[in-house]
Protein backbone atom coordinates (compact mmCIF):
# COMPACT_ATOMS: atom_id res chain seq x y z
CA UNK A 1 0.00 0.00 0.00
CA UNK A 2 1.74 3.33 -1.33
CA UNK A 3 1.76 6.29 1.37
CA UNK A 4 -0.03 9.49 1.22
CA UNK A 5 2.29 11.35 -1.00
CA UNK A 6 3.20 8.40 -3.76
CA UNK A 7 -0.55 7.82 -3.55
CA UNK A 8 -2.09 11.68 -4.64
CA UNK A 9 1.32 12.32 -6.66
CA UNK A 10 2.27 15.43 -4.25
CA UNK A 11 5.76 16.05 -2.18
CA UNK A 12 5.24 17.60 1.25
CA UNK A 13 5.30 21.34 0.86
CA UNK A 14 5.54 24.31 3.31
CA UNK A 15 2.65 26.22 1.33
CA UNK A 16 -0.25 23.22 1.40
CA UNK A 17 -0.98 23.75 5.18
CA UNK A 18 -3.99 21.85 4.38
CA UNK A 19 -1.76 18.34 3.89
CA UNK A 20 0.72 19.47 6.33
CA UNK A 21 -1.67 19.55 9.34
CA UNK A 22 -2.87 15.86 8.84
CA UNK A 23 0.55 14.74 10.06
CA UNK A 24 0.23 16.90 13.69
CA UNK A 25 -1.09 15.57 16.31
CA UNK A 26 -3.77 17.86 18.41
CA UNK A 27 -1.02 19.08 20.16
CA UNK A 28 0.18 20.39 17.45
CA UNK A 29 3.72 17.94 17.11
CA UNK A 30 4.77 15.97 14.33
CA UNK A 31 3.53 12.67 14.12
CA UNK A 32 6.02 9.18 14.06
CA UNK A 33 6.37 6.87 10.59
CA UNK A 34 4.54 4.32 12.41
CA UNK A 35 1.42 6.74 13.09
CA UNK A 36 1.41 8.27 9.17
CA UNK A 37 2.28 5.31 7.40
CA UNK A 38 4.49 7.23 5.31
CA UNK A 39 8.09 6.17 3.55
CA UNK A 40 11.55 7.42 5.54
CA UNK A 41 11.90 10.08 2.36
CA UNK A 42 8.59 11.83 2.96
CA UNK A 43 9.25 11.74 6.35
CA UNK A 44 12.01 13.45 6.62
CA UNK A 45 10.92 15.91 3.81
CA UNK A 46 7.26 16.34 5.77
CA UNK A 47 9.63 16.75 8.86
CA UNK A 48 11.34 19.79 7.68
CA UNK A 49 8.35 21.64 5.56
CA UNK A 50 6.74 21.50 8.69
CA UNK A 51 9.88 22.88 10.91
CA UNK A 52 10.03 25.36 7.88
CA UNK A 53 6.27 26.42 8.08
CA UNK A 54 6.54 27.34 12.12
CA UNK A 55 9.54 29.37 11.32
CA UNK A 56 7.65 31.12 9.17
CA UNK A 57 4.25 31.67 11.43
CA UNK A 58 2.02 29.57 8.91
CA UNK A 59 1.84 27.06 11.68
CA UNK A 60 1.84 26.92 15.39
CA UNK A 61 5.16 25.23 17.89
CA UNK A 62 2.36 24.62 19.94
CA UNK A 63 -0.94 24.25 20.70
CA UNK A 64 -2.59 26.65 23.31
CA UNK A 65 -2.55 24.81 26.81
CA UNK A 66 -5.56 27.04 28.51
CA UNK A 67 -2.72 28.38 30.92
CA UNK A 68 -2.66 32.47 31.52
Amino acid sequence: MADFFTKFGVVPDYKDLENIEKFLSPRKKILSREKTRVTAKHQRLLSKQIKYAQFLALLPYTAYQGVK
